[in-house]
């Protein structure tokens, strides 16, 4: 091991798996920090000897968080909502992380923000990730923030959605079809996370954006996940309009989305022209189409015996 220690709050989580990972690769000692630590024991055969540590954290409780960063080399902040009290948990308690990691004299701290945080945002979402990174900045000036569009692998909560839309209904209804995502591997982000905590001279004070290689509308996102699972359904691009009017009602049959997702889909979720990213901490994007056919197959019809008969007909 190469003594380092980083602790990860909301290590246990869909992205935080994949930094823990990530650092247990590469020698360092990992804390999983969050509410419920044994939801996280998951990770232990993953680490040596030692290599491992887990403690209970609520961001919004600073004595525990106090405790949690204590003696650490590294900080990475995961936690994250997309409903409820965005203030409470995007901005307080980001900032809770960001003075405790100061005070116990953390070398490097990184935030995980997301593409779209923006203080002005008309989103309430947007708006706290934006101002939680002020936050963080006024209390740890040369934290590191990341950045991520929407994240994808075998446990989100995005691909897997429409998949199981797709698999059910003879109809899929798709609103903002003409969005544009960068979607990134959930395995990409988890080494990059995991490199800047490892090695954060060169990455500190810095703000990275995360895509994978491609930009796809919605739609386009819908139609081909269509293709992987080998469904023949009825793609409905929803006028906006009409989309307005669902998001404001609160949700959909089977694609439930609130006005302030409405408003976040106003605006592309791309990689900004400038921005340093993927390929500055030194990952390769991972493409959608070369890895998500492994866990889509469940959806299927045949399921997994699905590829097994593609393999005999090729």
């Amino acid at each position: 091991m190469n003594d380092r220690l980083v602790t990860l709050i909301g290590g246990g989580g869909f992205l935080g798996r994949y930094v823990a990972q990530g650092l247990l690769a590469a020698g360092a000692r990992v804390r999983i920090a969050q509410r419920d630590p044994r939801q996280a024991y998951f990770l232990r055969p993953q680490g040596g000897l030692g290599q491992t540590q887990f403690v209970a954290i609520d961001v919004n409780r600073p004595e525990t968080v106090a405790r949690a960063v204590e003696g650490s080399d590294s900080v990475v902040n995961l936690v994250g909502i997309l409903g409820g009290n965005f203030d409470r948990i995007h901005v307080a308690g980001a900032r809770h992380v960001a003075e405790a990691a100061r005070a116990a004299g953390v070398e490097s701290l990184i935030h995980v923000s997301a593409i779209g945080a923006d203080a002005r945002s008309p989103s309430a979402y947007g708006r706290s990730k934006g101002e939680g990174e002020a936050a963080v900045r006024f209390a740890f000036a040369d934290a590191t923030i990341m950045r991520p569009s929407v994240v994808f692998g075998p446990e989100d909560a995005f691909v897997n959605r429409f998949a199981g839309m797709i698999a059910k209904l003879p109809v899929v209804p798709v609103i903002r079809a003409t969005a544009k995502f960068q979607p990134v591997f959930v395995g990409d982000v988890g080494v990059a996370i995991a490199n800047a905590a490892t090695a954060p001279q060169g990455t500190m004070g810095k703000t990275y954006e995360l895509g994978g290689p491609d930009i796809l509308a919605m739609g386009a996102l819908v139609r081909w996940i269509a293709g992987a699972l080998h469904r023949d359904v009825a793609i409905v691009d929803v006028p906006d309009l009409v989309g307005s009017a669902i998001a404001r009602a609160g949700m959909l049959p089977g694609a439930p989305i609130t006005w302030d997702q409405w408003l976040m889909l106003q605006h592309d979720n791309v990689v900004s022209d400038g921005m340093p990213g993927l390929a500055a901490l030194g990952v390769v994007p991972t493409p959608l189409a070369s890895v998500a056919p492994d866990w889509l197959v469940r959806f299927r019809r045949q399921g997994r015996f699905n590829r097994r008969v593609e393999d005999l007909a090729a």
